[in-house]
């Protein structure tokens, strides 16, 4: 998709956030709702718990909580952001964007705002986007975050779907790079239109609005096919990493961090072993947040990065796949 040009502006991460609802949902009390056991989903998946908004909390407040938190360690006022972009596919309104209700809960007023769905692709999906538009001096700089309230777009009758998914919010403040700072190096954006069934919310939109004749077959749910959802992923995450390995003129023994989508961790385990990176140097919360779709890798990123996973001067690689189907990948010189 794009190596950094001699003409373009270099980008920096210069803040990043997270957000996620106090309210915990454990395996064990799944056990009680449905039909399935702690060991079952932790052995298939790797999640022990998930977050569940509030009755009243909304993606947007989510996202609003992460963003001020970016902002805070980016040392940016909200009044002074020009760009806000929030990746997600539960908004809190099909119109306006979700964006738009970030804008006016931080006080951005000065900021382009905007939604954009690309499931769990879409927090890379929004910093390409950010960092095209900062490399061509359009705008000086941008808040990304993925955010998500997924446990209201979830059939707690489907064992295969319930257990995977979970609520919360990741940012990043994205601004020009100043000499001796880090920058993105490279990206990698993909899709592949022809698997749209694999994963997908089927109701709800134009195509099958929600009627009182349909509204008990769950359609506007999330529904999965789950063994061909990790074959494409397995394989698309490991080309658009090691695409933008090779981008980047980077060796896998130069990348101090890995942060994969938290989805399964069979699957970050299986590109782990691909990327020849070393358990160690791969960034898991999986199993406290379960799937947060365009939230999992930004909320990731900020618990990775204020961890201590890496520091000034690391490179590290970020790499997501979602419905669409959708990936994308990223390295960077934090």
């Amino acid at each position: 998709m794009h190596t950094i040009g001699m003409s373009e502006i270099a980008v920096t991460i210069a803040g990043t956030g997270s957000y996620v609802p106090e309210n915990i949902l454990t395996n064990a009390e799944l056990e009680k709702r449905i039909e399935t056991t702690d060991e079952w989903i932790t052995s298939r998946t790797g999640i022990k718990e998930r977050r569940i908004a509030a009755e009243g909390e909304f993606t947007s407040h989510m996202a609003t909580h992460a963003a001020r938190r970016a902002l805070e360690q980016a040392g940016i006022a909200a009044a002074d952001v020009e760009l806000i972009i929030v990746a997600t596919i539960t908004p809190d309104t099909l119109t306006p964007a979700t964006a738009c209700y970030v804008q006016e809960n931080i006080g951005a007023r000065r900021a382009i705002a905007f939604d954009i769905s690309a499931a769990c692709s879409g927090f890379l999906y929004a910093m390409e986007i950010a960092r095209k538009m900062i490399g061509s001096g359009s705008v000086k700089n941008a808040l990304i975050i993925g955010a998500e309230k997924l446990s209201a777009f979830v059939n707690w009758n489907d064992r295969g779907t319930c257990i995977l998914f979970g609520d919360g919010a990741g940012a990043a403040v994205l601004r020009a790079s100043q000499p001796g700072e880090g920058r993105i190096l490279a990206s990698e954006l993909g899709t592949d239109g022809s698997l749209t069934h694999l994963l997908n919310i089927p109701g709800g939109g134009s195509a099958r609005p929600i009627t009182p004749e349909n509204a008990d077959e769950h359609l506007a749910t999330l529904a999965m096919l789950g063994k061909e959802v990790f074959k494409h992923a397995v394989n698309r995450m490991k080309e658009a990493a090691e695409t933008v390995i090779g981008r980047a003129g980077l060796k896998p023994s130069e990348i101090a961090c890995v942060i994969p989508h938290q989805a399964n961790l069979r699957i970050i385990d299986a590109i782990a072993d691909r990327l020849s990176v070393p358990n160690e140097k791969i960034f898991v919360n999986l199993h406290n947040y379960g799937n947060t779709s365009a939230a999992a890798v930004a909320i990731a990123l900020d618990e990775a990065h204020r961890s201590g996973a890496f520091h000034r001067g690391d490179n590290i690689v970020c790499v997501v796949f979602g419905a669409g189907l959708t990936w994308a990948a990223v390295a960077i010189q934090w």
